[in-house]
This record gives structure tokens, sequence and C-alpha cells, in this order.
């Protein structure tokens, strides 16, 4: 789950990390007192979405008089701004963050996430600060430093060592950074995040670490813990098909392709999106409907891969082991009969329960491919939906 930069600085200014003064703002009349409010001389108008590159968008604007302050809250709120991170669509600013200005001397990037390799938190840094890190990676490897935290021992001297030499930190400086670091891994780690990204994170003209920006996201399987954190959730932020998924316990992403897809096992659903590429079209979603889904679950999936308008054909891959491929039958001739079908249907059924599943569809009277497996399947739903294109 991920939440707006003004509520992520809020979780981190609990744990006594150093941001900037800010008010959130709903509308122009609520911009202006917010402005006023911090005072000046200087402030910052930000976009608030769910999506990085605003600044690149026109989505974060510096001001020195109220009078921009009340020009750039009407030009951005309600605007829709589209990044690298947004698809082509783009997303609506329902909110703004009305912040004081700093006087930056430096920019640096800092970042901490799981890293799957050595199942340990992973700290990010480099010079690069402001810069998107993926140009960075790609351009200039060498000014990327990462390093990983025991859970064991936590934050050490030489995780400070090594981060403040590889940004060019003086003493003081590098004192800061030790209470940073350690403030910020607290903040990871005891609200169970997933990724913690401060760019820039600056050094101000009088020599103070402030994080002036801040992205957050949390490990979704772990927000039962954090009543907290699950009331910053912004649903307008969200695919409402993810949401709906949600409700269901279904692992659902919308994707941009035609090819809706129902599998059990992540794996096995990533095996599944890449043939669908390899025969030459593209997923609408992943979905992962586990693998103790029950008829109800099923018949929910496939009625979100029926509600997407860019879905042309349905490809349904289960391999039976916890999950019986009799319960997908019955899930998805319930569905049909429930929704309709208008688009293609292959069905490819392998493991416990398989001839009961394949007589249950069989049966329905369903205008459903059988395929024999994940090579004929795939090639059937493409030739289907470009058939009927």
């Amino acid at each position: 789950m991920n939440i707006h930069e003004y509520q992520a600085k809020a979780v981190l200014r609990e744990f006594g990390v150093a941001v900037p003064r800010g008010i959130p703002a709903f509308s122009v009349e609520e911009a202006m007192k917010a402005a006023k409010e911090l005072g000046g001389p200087v402030w910052v108008v930000k976009a608030q979405i769910h999506a990085g590159g605003r600044g690149k968008a026109g989505g974060v604007k510096v001001v020195k008089t109220l009078d921009d302050v009340k020009k750039e809250s009407e030009r951005i709120l309600g605007s829709v701004l589209v990044t690298h991170q947004t698809g082509p669509k783009g997303k609506q600013v329902n909110r703004l963050y009305i912040e004081e200005g700093s006087a930056i001397a430096k920019e640096f990037y800092l970042s901490m996430l799981v890293d799957r390799v050595s199942s340990r938190v992973a700290i990010v840094v480099s010079t690069e600060g402001g810069m998107n890190i993926e140009e960075v990676a790609h351009e200039t490897p060498e000014k990327i430093l990462t390093i990983t935290v025991d859970p064991a021992t936590n934050i050490c001297p030489h995780h400070v060592r090594n981060v403040s030499k590889a940004l060019g930190l003086d003493a003081d400086l590098q004192k800061q950074m030790s209470a940073l670091l350690t403030q910020l891994y607290r903040a990871f780690t005891e609200k169970d995040m997933s990724l913690l990204e401060i760019n820039p994170l600056v050094v101000t003209k009088d020599n103070k670490l402030i994080c002036l920006d801040a992205k957050v996201g949390f490990d979704s399987n772990a927000l039962y813990r954090h009543a907290d954190i699950m009331a910053l959730r912004d649903e307008t932020e969200e695919d409402e098909k993810e949401i709906e998924a949600s409700k269901h316990d279904l692992n659902y992403i919308s994707l941009d392709g035609s090819i809706g897809c129902m599998v059990n096992g992540a794996g096995l659903a990533m095996a599944t999106m890449d043939i669908i590429k390899l025969y030459g079209m593209a997923p609408a979603n992943f979905l992962d409907v586990g693998g103790g889904a029950s008829k109800e679950k099923v018949t929910a999936a496939f009625k979100i891969i029926t509600s997407d308008p860019n879905v042309k054909g349905i490809l349904i891959n289960i391999f039976g082991g916890i999950m019986k491929c009799d319960v997908i039958a019955e899930g998805v001739v319930a569905a049909v009969k429930e929704v309709g079908l208008k688009v293609p249907l292959v069905v490819r059924l392998e493991g416990t329960n398989v001839e009961l599943g394949k007589k249950i569809i069989k049966e329905s009277g369903l205008n459903v491919l059988p395929a024999d497996d994940l090579d004929d399947a795939a090639q059937k739903v493409v030739a289907a939906v470009k058939k009927a294109a």
C-alpha cells in the first residue's frame, strides 16, 4: 500500500526524522490558509499523487508570493499529471501539500528497501539527488552505493561511515547521518515498509540534513498490525478493480494488455503472462486466485476480469494441487451465467479433479475453448482474439 508524501512525512516525523514544515490542502482556500500559517517567504506547492516524477510533470512549484501560491494551487488542483510512473492516462490531483521553502546547498538520494537476495534491508545512496535513480543506475552506476543491514545488529557505525564517505559528508553531517539512518531504519522495520525513498535528501545552507521528499510503500500483508497506516489509504489513487480484488483476498494487478488471466500461483501466473507475450499479445492483468480459492472467490475473480473493457479474451490456467479443478470450473460457470460471456474464453485445467472440472465446463453449454497445456492455451486465446477483431 502506498501513501501520499505529506502522510509519509508525518509518519517519519513520529520517529524524529527532520522534514520541512508543511500542511495538506484539499482546496485553493485551504492552500492559501496553509501558506499564511507557514509564513513564507518561500513556499512549495506540491501535487499529491501516488507516483514519482511530479516535478518534471509540473506538479511541484516553488513560489515567493501568496498570489503565486493561489495561482499554482488553482492550476495544479484538479489537473491530470502524466509521469513515467502514472502511465499515459495520468492521475488527477485531488490534494496539495503546501510546504515551507528550504535553502538547498546539496542534494542526495537515499532509500531503504527489502533486498530479496540477502533477505535484509538494503540502504541505497547516491550523490545524484533529485534525479530518477533508474537513470543514474543506467548511466553512472558507480555513483550508487548499496549496503545491507544485519537484522541482528541494526544500524552500525560502519553503515554511517560508508554512507557518509560515499556522499562526502563532513564530521558534523556524519553525526546527523548517524541519527537519520537509525530513525529511518526504525520507521522502516517497525511500520513494515517495503520501500522508503528520500529523493532528494538535502544539505541546507546552514549545514542541516533534511528529507525534502518522501515516498513510502508498506507491505500489504502486514497492514493488519497497523490500523494507523490503514487509515491513510486513499482509494481514489487505486484501480477500482484492484480495490474490489482486495476485498476478496485476490492477488490482482491491472495491466495494459487485452488478454485477461486467471491463474493459481504467482509463478504460474508470471509464466502465463510471459507466454502470452511470446505469442504476440499482452496480458490485461496479473491474477493469482491462490491455492485454496472457493467457488465464490473464483466467481468474484472472473467478474473483475470481465469488468475491464480492455479485455478481448480470457485465459484460465489452473494447475490443481491444493486448488481443485472442479472448484474453478464451478466458479467460472457461475460467473458466466451471472455476467455473461462476450469475449473468447480458453480454459486449461490440470491436476486434482481435472476430469470432473472438464466435465462441469463441458456440460455447462458455455462457449469455451479447452486447451491441453499452457502452450496450446496461449496460442488458442491469441488466435481467438485476433479472429474476433
